[in-house]
C-alpha cells in the first residue's frame, strides 16, 4: 500500500481509531527496533515511561502523557485498545472528537498523577522504584465518563444486557480490590482516570465543561505545528458581495441549526436517558458523530 493511500486511510479514521493506530505503531516500533539493532528492550521506552520518582520526572516531564502510548505486551495493548474502540463508538455518537480527546488525555494525566502521588504519599510504596506505561487511565476515563453521563443506558455484556453504571461500578471496585494484590501502580492510574471521567461527566451534566481550558491549550499546540501558508501575490479580485454574503449567511444558519438539534438531543439524553430518543434522533446523532 502506497504512502499517500495510507495517509488517506488514516484520515478517514475517527479519533478513537486514530489513537488505536498510533498505539499499535508505537508498540511495533518499540518491539522491533531494539531487536533489530541488538540493543536493550528498554532502550526506547525508558525515555517515555513515567517514573514514580519526582526528581526523575523533572528530567522528562513529557512522560506524564507519553507513558500512555507504550505497552508491556500484546495482551496489555489488545485489552486497552479494545476498550477504547467500543467505548469510543458510544462516546462519538454523543460528542465530538475534541471532547473525546479532552477526556482521554486528561484521564491519562490524572492517572499519571495518582500513580506518582501514591508512590510518594503512602508508606506501603516507599523505597520502591516503579514505572508506569499503558493507556489504561485514558481508557478508564472515557468509560467512566460514559457510565456517568448515560448511566441507565444498557449495553450487551456476553449474554446479558447491563446498565452502564453497573459496568462502571464493577470496574472501579475491581481496581480497588486488586490495589494491594498486584500492579498497584497500574490500579492507581486506573482510579485516577476513572475519577477524571466521573468529574468531567457530572460537571458537564450541570452545564460546565471542565476541559475547555485544556482544549484551548491543545488548539494552541496544534496551531504551532500547522504549516504557515505562503502568501500569494497581491491581486485585485472582484466578487459579487451580495451573492457571497448570502452564501455565507446560509452556511452559518445551517451550521447553527444543526448544532441546535444536537444540543437538544443531548439535553434530552441528560434528562431522560439515551433510550428516550426516537429512532430518527438516534440515527441523526449517529450520523453527526461520524461527521466529527
Amino acid at each position: 500500500m502506497s504512502q499517500p493511500n495510507l495517509r488517506y486511510q488514516y484520515s478517514r479514521l475517527n479519533i478513537a481509531e486514530k489513537l488505536i493506530a498510533i498505539n499499535v505503531l508505537v508498540f511495533i516500533i518499540n518491539s522491533l527496533v531494539p531487536f533489530l539493532l541488538g540493543i536493550s528492550k528498554n532502550s526506547i521506552v525508558q525515555w517515555f515511561e513515567l517514573p514514580n520518582d519526582i526528581v526523575a520526572i523533572a528530567f522528562q516531564p513529557w512522560s506524564i502523557v507519553t507513558y500512555s502510548f507504550f505497552h508491556a505486551s500484546i495482551g496489555h495493548l489488545f485489552w486497552n485498545m479494545l476498550l477504547v474502540y467500543f467505548v469510543g463508538r458510544i462516546f462519538l455518537n454523543l460528542f465530538d472528537a475534541k471532547r473525546f480527546l479532552n477526556v482521554y488525555l486528561l484521564g491519562v494525566i490524572l492517572g499519571g498523577l495518582f500513580f506518582v502521588l501514591g508512590y510518594n504519599v503512602f508508606p506501603a510504596f516507599f523505597n520502591t522504584n516503579a514505572y508506569l506505561i499503558g493507556a489504561s487511565a485514558g481508557a478508564s476515563a472515557i468509560l467512566i465518563f460514559i457510565c456517568t453521563y448515560i448511566p441507565n443506558q444498557e449495553v450487551r455484556v456476553i449474554f446479558f444486557n447491563v446498565k452502564l453504571w453497573y459496568v462502571g461500578a464493577f470496574v472501579v471496585l475491581t481496581d480497588l480490590v486488586q490495589l494491594p494484590l498486584s500492579n498497584s501502580g497500574g490500579h492507581l492510574a486506573h482510579l485516577g482516570g476513572a475519577l477524571l471521567g466521573y468529574l468531567y461527566a457530572s460537571q458537564l451534566l450541570k452545564g460546565t465543561d471542565i476541559g475547555s481550558g485544556f482544549s484551548s491549550f491543545l488548539d494552541g499546540i496544534g496551531n504551532l505545528f500547522k504549516k504557515s501558508e505562503k502568501k500569494a501575490p497581491m491581486k485585485t479580485v472582484y466578487k459579487n458581495q451580495a451573492t457571497q454574503s448570502k452564501s455565507t449567511s446560509k452556511a452559518d444558519y445551517d451550521r447553527k441549526t444543526h448544532q441546535k438539534k444536537i444540543d437538544a438531543i443531548l439535553d434530552k439524553i441528560s434528562k431522560s436517558g439515551y433510550e428516550s430518543l426516537s429512532k430518527p434522533e438516534k440515527d441523526f446523532l449517529f450520523q453527526a458523530g461520524k461527521e466529527n
